[in-house]
């Protein structure tokens, strides 16, 4: 056995191992074929991504160290003298050509393979002096470091279109590595492209996916990410909603509210969701998927009838449908488990007059969901492609006004995106299920329209924070996001009003545990 110094994110540590024990993060820039080159130079000429790759690879947390870039004989040869070796990073090129001599230049080594360049970061001096260490390529390289248990993370700048090359990489394993972040679309010299980071969630494809496995479980807890880059971790989306619940406990305004518990709000705000790679169900917490399923499925078939939840276990209107709430706004006539014209009747059926939650009302009134699917399929640059659920007509009727009162798509690039008005947000309990509904409704959608998703924004009118919520959210808040899952939706399902529950398949999702919040009603 040999022993080896190990360094991840900045903290050393001694292991007695075979195996090397520097871990690494691989940048690069590929097409959607994967080309990363030709005739040993980059076919493309994009400064936003020159920029983040000398900040991903050049920033350090502790200014007395510095990072480590590995690369093969090829792509130093690639590198215009002026700018090699590159500045203020270590530079590690492999080679076994005994005729290649630049050990004797400033800040570059030689090594013949990863595994004697690892070896050598991980003893002294390198293993106290360089914090991170970047794989660049080429091919060769890259072939072998993405395989390797040792690769913590990729991070790829993401090329939409295709180039002629002669150099090329394996495209990422998505059943080893799991999205950490990935940019909105970004166009520069006609090109469009993104940077997106993909995380190691598990040592090898063959490795169990299930849930209960335990070993897999504490991996994926305990290193919590931090090996990466401040400025790719703090990409992740999730901290658009951690830090505005954040925002509002500590600079909210106090406020009464309907149901006397009483609230901390801010008014006017947003938060930006790319469902291009990965679904936006939060992961500092565990969100109850299956409810967001069953109840955007019942809004999509027009039901007002909460018993129809209640049947399958969901029980996320009970409060709102209960025959002392009922009583309590006046509506002493309504059968308990009858919420009145609420957001399914609005979307299939406004405009039509309510009676109670076992009428049929097929035919009556203007069914909004299928207007924008219309829309989306053969007019999709119309401005109009909207849907409500606001009908102050209907108010009174309702045994809670709609809070997520409005939604408009947008179709461009082959993409659907969706933006929606929220008029009131429980920020706590209300706010993890409306992204994940929304973002659901968003890729129903394309899916039925042959698109791709795109975006989903979502404008908060008064987002507050329950004052009784206040302790299990400050909880919340130490717990680090994990990548988000993937969504799989069934390819056979091309009807919006065919979907059942199993028709959608959620990979990856390993929250946090369950964090209990008391819904005021």
């Amino acid at each position: 056995m040999a022993t080896t110094t190990t360094l991840n994110g900045g903290n050393a540590s001694t292991m007695a191992t075979s195996e090397p024990q520097r871990t690494y993060q691989v940048v690069v820039a590929a097409t959607k074929e994967m080309g990363i080159g030709k005739d040993g130079k980059l076919p493309w000429n994009l400064p936003t991504d020159l920029k983040f790759f000398k900040d991903i690879t050049l920033t350090t947390s502790d200014s007395s160290k510095k990072n480590a870039v590995v690369m093969g004989r090829k792509t130093w040869e690639s590198i215009p003298i002026k700018h090699r070796p590159l500045s203020g990073r270590l530079n590690v090129v492999l080679t076994r050509s005994g005729g290649f001599d630049i050990a004797n230049t400033e800040n570059v080594v030689t090594c013949s393979s990863v595994d004697s360049a690892l070896d050598l970061l991980a003893a002294p001096p390198y293993c106290l002096s360089i914090e991170r260490v970047f794989v660049i390529g080429g091919g060769d390289i890259l072939r072998e470091a993405l395989n390797r248990t040792s690769c913590d993370a990729i991070h790829l700048t993401e090329i939409d279109t295709s180039f002629e090359c002669d150099t090329f990489m394996p495209a990422v394993d998505t059943s080893v590595y799991q999205t950490w972040c990935s940019s909105f679309p970004i166009s520069e010299n006609g090109l469009r492209f993104c940077f997106t980071t993909f995380v190691r969630v598990k040592s090898s494809a063959d490795e169990s996916s299930d849930e209960s496995n335990a070993s897999q479980s504490l991996q994926f807890d305990g290193k919590k990410f931090l090996f990466l880059p401040k400025m790719v971790f703090d990409q992740h989306e999730e901290f658009r909603y951690l830090n505005m619940v954040e925002d509002i406990i500590l600079n909210g305004n106090v406020k009464n509210d309907r149901t006397g518990t009483g609230t901390i709000s801010k008014f006017g705000c947003q938060m930006k969701f790319n469902l291009r790679r990965s679904f936006p169900l939060l992961t500092s917490k565990r969100v109850f998927w299956r409810g967001v399923v069953e109840e955007l499925l019942w809004f999509i078939s027009g039901s007002t009838n909460a018993k129809v939840l209640q049947d399958k276990g969901i029980h996320i209107w009970d409060g709102n449908a209960s025959r002392e709430y009922l009583d309590g706004i006046g509506l002493k006539e309504r059968e308990e488990g009858d919420l009145g014209p609420v957001y399914g009747f609005q979307w299939r059926h406004f405009g039509a007059k309510y009676t109670d939650m076992h009428a049929d009302y097929s035919g009556q009134g203007f069914d909004q969901l299928l207007d924008v699917i219309d829309k989306i399929k053969n007019n999709p640059d119309d401005r109009r492609i909207i849907m409500s659920a606001w009908n102050p007509s209907d108010l009174k009727l309702m045994a809670l006004p709609p809070c997520h009162m409005f939604a408009q798509f947008y179709v461009a690039e082959g993409e659907l995106s969706c933006q929606m008005y929220q008029r009131s947000a429980d920020m706590g309990l209300g706010v993890p299920f409306n992204i994940a509904s929304y973002s659901l409704l968003t890729c129903m959608l394309a899916h039925v329209c042959d698109l791709v998703t795109g975006d989903f924004i979502h404008v908060i009118g008064d987002a507050h924070v329950y004052k009784n919520h206040v302790r299990p959210l400050q909880e919340q808040l130490q717990n680090p996001p994990k990548p988000f899952p993937v969504l799989k939706i069934n390819s056979e399902k091309k009807q919006i009003d065919s979907f059942v529950a199993a028709d959608f398949d959620l990979l990856g999702y390993d929250p946090h545990k369950k964090i209990e919040m008391k819904m005021a009603v």
